[in-house]
């Protein structure tokens, strides 16, 4: 059982790569606001109850995917409302089933994150839009960033399209 954790910063396309990635992969998609939305519906975001439903949802999802066997991949944004050795807890939560993380991240330029941070189709999941409020928060997302454990794939987004760039995960985890 594998956890493809896929994690980039904001806009860097994480959901669009991973429905391709599930596509030619046929695991199941876990993307990050399917439970930020469903904790949102009921705890502000950034709120208590919101950090520790939203991990504990997390987690326990994996761990049952682990008993189970069942592989799947992940988007993850880092920022500051996730408690700091997140992954670590991925790790610690799988392990006992057998289970391992792939970490995969996306990156882009500045330029780049900022043509595509007002994108309609951001808003479906109700994403970031504003280049202002991304704009005050980029050091803090910078800091998440550098947080995370050092990737085995690092792929720029900003110089490959999506399907392109699931191809390339899905070749680096057929070699693994």
């Amino acid at each position: 059982m594998e956890i493809i954790f896929v994690y980039g910063p904001v806009a860097a396309g994480k959901l669009t790569v991973c429905r391709e990635l599930a596509k030619l992969t046929g695991l199941p998609l876990f993307h990050n606001h399917l439970v930020v939305d469903a904790v949102g519906a009921v705890f502000p975001f950034g709120s208590e109850p919101f950090i520790r439903l939203r991990e504990s949802f997390w987690l326990q999802t994996f761990t049952e995917a682990a008993r189970s066997g069942r592989s799947l991949i992940f988007t993850f944004a880092p920022e500051a409302t996730v408690e700091p050795g997140f992954p670590d807890r991925v790790r610690a939560a799988i392990q006992p089933f057998g289970g391992s993380v792939v970490f995969v991240s996306l990156t882009l330029s500045r330029e780049e994150q900022e043509r595509r941070i007002g994108q309609a189709d951001r808003s479906e999941y109700g994403k970031l839009t504003s280049v202002d409020l991304l704009r005050e928060l980029r050091d803090s997302f910078d800091a998440s960033m550098a947080a995370m454990p050092a990737a085995e794939l690092s792929i720029d987004t900003g110089s490959c399209a999506p399907a392109d760039a699931a191809a390339r995960i899905a070749a680096h985890l057929s070699r693994r």
